[in-house]
């Protein structure tokens, strides 16, 4: 069966992202494009990278456009989503690759985002350890996902299996990330420019202000945690594409380093897009570019009675648009893989 798909916001990072790989996915017929200020420009006009295109010209973004389409991905920025989806048909599959649909908590939302708050879908991170098995089981049969956002899924699928097998504990956690600026959206920024980039590493959101520490929190309590507490910093480096999250967490008392590493080979064992690396070895972001994988390295700091966990994202593939299909392929009933590259490109 081919299911018809619309993607919205498809001049931005994330939805070009999303139809790069749509492209090579067997199932999906892109038919509809949209874009806000771009409308009526062809496609390849602003994502010139996507040749297999050249038929498609950005059209207005509106339920009207959207509507009659099985799939729909909302590549929108946060804020804007909420009201779109909530005039698009209960039956049609709508994944927002925004913020709107990803907190439970409208208290959350109204601290880190303000405005209407929407309500939460099922989160699309399909590994995510919880008490109960994973995420991907809330998944199966969905007609609304929230895909997640970047940062967040990266140390929330770092710290999780060390939460839900009680080897580590919930609070004082810690996380520092090299993120490339293609997280941030494509708009027109000073702190984004190349001279002000290249370079550089660059502190930003310092001191408990990132909206994705209540994302972070949320997965770790469906995982096991009480009342979470993170430190998070991310930073700004010059690569256009990638994470890298190193996180550490406290051990709990009397567990043993064989102990708390088998929390995690537990997690992700037989996991395709999530692979724990042997000990000993630590991820690159040149390992995942290209790739909707997730490598993660362990270490045991005994001196400090801490584990540190090093996760490699792409944060346009596993970290966003990757991630709304594999959830959308789950949703469907297809293949979790199809159309999802393994393998990064190198060098």
């Amino acid at each position: 069966m081919t299911y018809s798909v619309a993607v919205s916001g498809a001049s931005g990072y994330a939805g070009g992202e999303i139809l790069r790989l749509l492209a090579d996915h067997p199932e999906f017929e892109v038919r509809t494009v949209t874009a806000h200020s771009n409308a009526g420009q062809s496609l390849v006009a602003v994502q010139p990278h996507l040749r297999s295109y050249t038929h498609l010209t950005l059209r207005e973004t509106n339920a009207e456009t959207l509507a009659g389409h099985d799939l729909v991905f909302l590549a929108l920025p946060h804020g804007t989503s909420g009201a779109v989806a909530a005039e698009l048909s209960a039956d049609t599959l709508v994944i927002d690759c925004g913020a709107d649909h990803r907190l439970e908590s409208s208290e959350a939302w109204a601290s880190f985002y303000g405005g209407e708050h929407h309500g939460a879908w099922a989160y699309g991170v399909p590994e995510l350890p919880r008490l109960s098995g994973t995420q991907r089981e809330r998944l199966t049969g969905a007609r609304r996902i929230a895909a997640p956002g970047c940062n967040a899924s990266t140390v929330a699928l770092s710290l999780a299996p060390g939460i839900r097998a009680g080897v580590i504990e919930d609070v004082d956690l810690v996380s520092v990330l090299a993120v490339g600026p293609s997280g941030a959206g494509k708009s027109l920024r000073t702190n984004l420019l190349a001279s002000e980039i290249l370079g550089s590493a660059n502190p930003y959101a310092v001191g408990g202000t990132h909206r994705h520490i209540p994302e972070i929190q949320q997965a770790l309590r469906w995982a096991g945690a009480a009342a979470p507490t993170i430190s998070f910093t991310p930073v700004l480096v010059p690569m256009s594409r990638g994470i890298l999250a190193t996180s550490a967490a406290r051990i709990v008392p009397g567990t043993d380093a064989a102990t708390v590493r088998a929390a995690w080979e537990d997690a992700y064992a037989g996991e395709l897009f999530v692979q724990l690396l042997p000990e000993g070895q630590f991820p690159r972001t040149a390992d995942v570019q290209g790739a909707n994988t997730a490598l993660i390295g362990l270490a045991i700091d005994e001196a400090a009675g801490r584990v540190v966990v090093v996760a490699a994202v792409d944060n346009l593939v596993k970290g966003t648009a990757g991630a709304a299909i594999q959830s959308a392929n789950i949703a469907l009933g297809l293949a979790e893989s199809t159309g999802l590259p393994l393998n990064g490109v190198a060098p």
